[in-house]
């Protein structure tokens, strides 16, 4: 056999926010019902996903969940991001429904990835596709490198947000001479992260000024142009909270 597909069927509590959200990520809908249950397919582009209506669902106790894989992570990445930003004027970062950066995940293989979890509390885990290159070393370098790996996985994958500060708070509590200026701005912007996660703006809005106060290079300023990004998008959370 060949060419088989195979499509999630997801829970939610309502198919109209459903799909109102994910036509502001770019899918259309291809079929849509009211009865005899409420029932939405959505695709975008190859990518297919499809959602049933449960009456009393509550999306906070949701375990739905799949793995997208593909080539273009970062595309992929940015143009949610920019359906987001022309819809919400922001990218959704905190509450239900939002969506994580890319960010190499220590517990696949170093592999980039991503997390959108639309309204019906869904986690559409989006990775980058396996090449048959051989990859990267994916020990992370550095006691800042380790504790943000570690950070990734509690929060970003296991969507255990307290205890992702945890182990970055005590990292942070223990500056070193030869930690690397370019990890501790990415470690204190997901931390403002989180702090807007816990709804916690002031602790996010302090987090981002310490940002400011990291003396980069220009090598380094470049390096860690991902991280300002979205320094910029959370600030702009901060503004509208």
């Amino acid at each position: 056999m060949a060419n088989e597909v195979t499509v999630p069927l997801l829970p939610c509590a309502s198919i109209d926010d459903i799909v109102a959200f994910y036509e502001v990520l770019g899918f259309r809908t291809t079929y849509q019902q009211r009865k005899p249950n409420p029932y939405a397919a959505l695709q975008r582009e190859d990518l297919h996903l499809h959602f049933f209506e449960m009456a009393g669902f509550d999306p906070a106790q949701s375990y739905g969940s799949c793995l997208v894989l593909t080539s273009d992570l970062e595309g992929l990445h940015r143009a949610f991001a920019a359906g987001m930003r022309a819809a919400y004027g922001k990218v959704l970062v905190t509450g239900t429904p939002r969506m994580t950066r890319p960010r190499a995940r220590k517990n696949q293989d170093g592999l980039s990835g991503f997390s959108v979890i639309d309204p019906g509390g869904n986690w559409i885990r989006v990775v980058r596709k396996a090449t048959t290159e051989p990859l990267p070393a994916t020990t992370p370098a550095g006691r800042l490198a380790k504790a943000l790996a570690n950070a990734v996985v509690q929060a970003d994958s296991r969507g255990d947000v307290r205890q992702a500060v945890r182990i970055l708070d005590s990292a942070l509590a223990r500056p070193q001479p030869d930690d690397d200026p370019v990890t501790q701005v990415e470690v204190l912007v997901y931390r403002a992260e989180l702090a807007l996660m816990l709804d916690d703006p002031e602790t996010a809005a302090d987090l981002l000024d310490r940002v400011k106060r990291v003396v980069l290079s220009e090598e380094e300023t470049e390096r860690a142009a991902s991280a300002y990004e979205n320094a910029a998008d959370l600030a702009a959370a901060l503004r509208r909270v």
